[in-house]
């Protein structure tokens, strides 16, 4: 039933900083945009990333980090948490070795959401194994 990974969506009550922060960190504008919306492009498969006005947050949305975290590859895993923290994130959880190769952290990004960060080498056997 599940197929993968479609889109992820955080929500920012200052939508245009938000956008701004988050091309700040990816490197590259969103692809996608409609008032109050913008959605990237990110990574080996394309994985989506929508940034969305606050306001059309489902009214039962909690106002602070919270709730799944969804961790996304990075191939060093202490530059990644630099480059945010650098953009002004904060450490939801530090730097975290979870064992047989896998590394975790997360941050509050400048907007409240919880960005996690990961290596994962299942992602890198996969990716390797796409690639031959």
């Amino acid at each position: 039933m599940l197929r993968g990974f479609a889109t992820q969506t955080f929500f920012a009550a200052d939508h245009e900083a938000a956008k701004k922060w988050y091309t700040a960190l990816t490197g590259i504008p969103p692809y996608f945009e409609r008032p109050g919306y913008a959605e990237f492009r990110l990574g080996d498969y394309q994985h989506e990333l929508g940034i969305i006005d606050s306001k059309y947050a489902p009214a039962q949305a909690g106002k602070g980090p919270g709730g799944a975290i969804t961790y996304w590859h990075v191939d060093n895993i202490q530059a990644g948490l630099e480059k945010l923290l650098g953009l002004g994130a904060t450490v939801f959880e530090p730097v975290t070795e979870r064992g047989h190769g896998f590394v975790t952290a997360s941050v509050v990004d400048p907007f409240g959401n919880i960005l996690g960060i990961m290596y994962n080498p299942h992602y890198v056997e996969v990716l390797n194994a796409n690639n031959k």
